[in-house]
Parts: structure tokens; sequence; C-alpha cells
């Protein structure tokens, strides 16, 4: 037994080489983002003179400003995208796991096919006309909050990611003592699955969260009012007008044509649109970081 706990024990000196490992490992993470927040608050002649750097020449607010000059506009952008996020990450659970659960039944006469459609999903895909013509002329969902919601709200890889953390961490005889006093799949799903698969919910539910707040290309292709245009897609079109901008040699033979491209931010404005994008995000993750956690290990642990 003593020999036992020796061998698991670490000592005090690997103990700090680890810690040091980790420790360069974190700041190695950090100092990208550290450097993009300083990047943004950089002026345009510093970031000519000394590039990307962690000490600029000269400090200024004129990426956030040239972005905080959108106002209202920003406010409703940052709404949209906060509702649709929010709204989007209950719905899409609620419908995958229900799917997730229903093709772990074994006694289910679909669970087989149910299970071969969703894996043809991820292997074929109608392509991007027929998606759009079916939204559009089909379904009527252009222009309305409702595409932003519907268009993410189920993933066969998650579905079946949910479906490995069911029979991983539920074994079956709970199930069937459940049916046995009478619970029906109703009853066994929200008092005995939902609560039993956090850590499978929490992973997929970070996963859907950052993949709805970086989705910018859905808000591009159907929605034309203004408000109604999520953040990444307002961030993005902000960019590409500026890029536009400088890049168009005629607005520089104009009167004040120069002048205007040259007080037109460029890299700072990109890094200040990254952070007020990546914000949000940093504030949401500790609530998911448990059970993200949990569910990187589930599975380790069998009967």
């Amino acid at each position: 037994m003593k020999k036992r706990k020796e061998l698991n024990q670490i000592n005090w000196k690997w103990n700090l080489v680890f810690n040091i490992v980790l420790g360069v490992f974190a700041l190695l993470f950090i100092l990208p983002v550290l450097l993009i927040v300083i990047v943004s608050f950089s002026s345009t002649d510093s970031i000519n003179q000394v590039g990307y750097n962690f000490f600029p020449v000269e400090w200024s607010l004129e990426g956030y400003y040239y972005t905080f000059k959108m106002g209202s506009q920003l406010v409703y952008s940052y709404l949209v995208t906060i509702a649709n996020s929010v709204i989007g990450t209950v719905l899409g659970l609620l419908v995958m796991s229900m799917y997730a659960y229903v093709i772990c039944q074994k006694r289910f006469w679909l669970e087989r096919g149910l299970t071969w459609f969703l894996f043809f999903t991820m292997l074929f895909g109608g392509g991007l006309v027929p998606s759009y013509i079916l939204n559009v002329r089909y379904y009527h969902l252009k222009n309305t909050f409702w595409i932003l919601l519907l268009a993410g709200l189920l993933n066969a890889y998650w579905v079946i990611i949910l479906r490995t953390f069911i029979k991983t961490s539920i074994p079956e005889a709970l199930f069937d003592s459940a049916r046995i006093d009478g619970a029906g799949h109703f009853t066994i799903f929200f008092r005995i699955v939902c609560p039993l698969f956090k850590a499978g919910l929490g992973t997929i539910g970070l996963f859907s969260f950052v993949a709805r707040w970086n989705d910018w290309f859905t808000g591009m292709l159907y929605i034309e009012n203004n408000r109604l245009v999520p953040l990444q897609t307002l961030l993005t079109q902000l960019q590409n007008n500026v890029d536009y901008l400088k890049a168009n040699s005629r607005i520089a033979s104009t009167p004040g044509g120069l002048e205007m491209l040259k007080n037109l931010p460029g890299t700072n404005l990109r890094m200040a649109c990254t952070v007020l994008a990546v914000v949000p995000l940093l504030f949401a993750y500790p609530f998911f970081q448990r059970y993200f956690v949990q569910g990187l290990v589930v599975g380790s642990i069998k009967e």
C-alpha cells in the first residue's frame, strides 16, 4: 500500500517543472490575445513605424472611435447576436439532446434508420443554392430573426457526441428501472437523462454558443434589415468597406480623397473589431468551463 502511494505521488521537483511548463504554455496562449488588445489601442502611425508591438509609439482610440460611430446600429447588432446565441443554443441543445436520446433506445424500431439518416447528412449536403431557395422561396425566412435561429439548430456531429455521452454516462439498467416504475419517455428524458449528462450539454452548449456568436455568413446571405444584422456580419461589412475605400484609387483623385483615406483606420480597426467580438466570449466561457472539463473525461470511468 505504501509503495502504491509512493508511485502515485509526484516529487516536488517534477511538480515545479510541470508548473513551469504549463505556465509557459499559458503565457504563449495569453500573449497573442494581449497583443491584439494593444494593437487595437495603437495609432496608425505607430503601426506603420514599429508594426505589431507590445510597446506602441503612440496610443490611440481611432479604431474604436470609427467603430462606435455606428451608434445604435452597433447596439442592435449586439442584441441580435446575444439573443441568437442564447436562445439558439438552448433550442439547439433541446432538439439535439432529444434526437440523441431517441437513437439511444435499442427497442425503438426506427433507431437504426434515424442513425443512418443522421450519418448520411454528414457525408452529403444539398449545397448553398438549394438551401437558399428552400429558406427564401418556400419557408420565407429571409430578413427574419428565425433564419438565424433555425440555420444551425441541429448539427449531426454534435448529436453523435451527445449520444455517446448518454451511452457512456447513463447505464441501461437505469432506463429499465424507470420504465418498470411507470415513467414515460418525457419523464425519463427530463428527470433522469438531462440531470445526469450535464457535462455533455455544457460541452455542446459551449460549441454551439461560440459557433452562433462567430456566424457572419448567415446574416450576410439572408439579412437586409439593419435591426437584424448580427454583430459579426456588421463588423465584417465595416472592415470590407474600409478595405474597399483604401484599395480604390479613384477616390484618391477626388477633392479631399487623399485626406479621407489617410484618416481611415486600418489594422487597429480590424483589431478593435476582434476585441469587440471576442471579449463577450471570454466572459461566457467560465460558465461552461466546469461542464466542459467534465466532458473531456467522460467515459474514463467504467462500471
